[in-house]
């Protein structure tokens, strides 16, 4: 039996998982070549992390407007559907593979219920 995520560690290991697929993928590498080139992909991924720990662990630690930071980068590389597809299958299957439990549960509906609103945001939810 897998366990719950209950730690900022464990959090930090899905999302460390989780970019592995996204840098990795032809489709979603474009949202993060500059991150990767510019060797700031550790500091992305804690960032990421904070956000979720916020979330799932009740704290304040992460401190951007998530929305607007997806919203300006739009201008860079044009979001589409199938991205948030693929974002949610990633991080749905890192998230299953490791973890279980209602912790990780809330984890899932949290992302699906984020992606439906950023794809509002960005007139591509139908």
């Amino acid at each position: 039996m897998k366990k719950d995520i209950s730690s900022r560690k464990e959090i930090h290991f899905i999302i460390t998982e989780f970019y592995k697929k996204l840098t990795t993928d032809s489709e979603m590498l474009p949202f993060f070549e500059e991150i990767v080139k510019l060797n700031h992909l550790e500091k992305h991924i804690d960032i990421i992390a904070d956000f979720w720990q916020d979330i799932l662990l009740q704290t304040n630690t992460y401190k951007n407007n998530v929305l607007q930071k997806h919203l300006d980068f739009d201008n860079k590389v044009q979001f589409k559907k199938e991205h948030f597809t693929k974002w949610l299958q990633f991080l749905t299957t890192t998230i299953d593979k490791f973890f279980e439990g209602q912790t990780a549960q809330n984890m899932k509906d949290r992302a699906n219920s984020i992606a439906m609103v950023m794809q509002v945001k960005f007139k591509l939810y139908d």
